[in-house]
This record gives C-alpha cells, structure tokens and sequence, in this order.
C-alpha cells in the first residue's frame, strides 16, 4: 500500500490518524517507510514519550552529548491533538542497497514534509 499526497503544504490525513492512532495505543508496532526531501527513510513509528524517552538515554551515554538529554528528558507539554510529526525508531535511510545507519536510528520527521509513504519497512536482502 503506498499513498502519495498532492501537496506537502497540506499533510496527508490518513498519514496523522495513524500517528494519532499509535500516540493513542502506545504501541511501537506500526512501520512505515516515507519519502522527504532528498531521501527514504523507513522504520517504525514510536509514541513521542517513548521516542523522547530513547533519545534522552541515548544523549546520556554519550561523554560528549550528556548535557543535552535533559532537552529530551521530558516533553515540555503532551502530544498536540492532531500530530504534526512522526517519531521513527529502528529507522534507516534507504541510500542505494543498504539502509544506514545499519541498527538503526531516531528520526523526527514533520508529517508535512512527506511526499509519499507505504505501510511497511522497507528492507533489503543480501539474496
């Protein structure tokens, strides 16, 4: 299933009921492959406190990066009624025939920005 949209000024309905839907349910289940500007990016979609939550701990481990977890420790507010982003975990960018980066990655991508997207991870195989 792959849904195009007419225009990235006026986001895909569909596209922020399924986010709505994952941010309600808590669940991490649903994956999803977009295409933004300049690039694929496929993974699965998270509930914004969880994907905080992981980027925060992320930020915690690093020497380097510490002092910013505390921007992600905490969301200032809760999800805006209607998303106006998604929240992607385990995700890749599709460049050619690998994903990077190969574990995967958080991604925060503005659901107005998306020109395309498919239900589904898109993977590649070594066959």
């Amino acid at each position: 299933m792959c849904h195009t949209l007419g225009s990235m000024s006026n986001p895909d309905g569909l596209l922020v009921d399924i986010a709505a839907m994952v941010e309600s349910e808590h669940s991490n289940q649903m994956s999803l492959t977009v295409v933004v500007p300049g690039a694929v990016i496929t993974g699965r979609l998270a509930p914004v406190a969880l994907w905080w939550e992981r980027v925060a701990d992320v930020l915690q481990a690093s020497d380097h990066l510490k002092p910013f977890a505390a921007l992600f420790a905490q969301p200032t507010a809760g999800p805006p009624a209607r998303p106006t982003h998604l929240h992607l975990h385990r995700a890749r960018i599709l460049q050619g025939d690998f994903g990077l980066p190969h574990t995967g990655g958080m991604y925060r991508i503005a659901i107005g920005d998306i020109s395309a997207w498919s239900v589904g991870d898109l993977s590649y195989s070594d066959a």
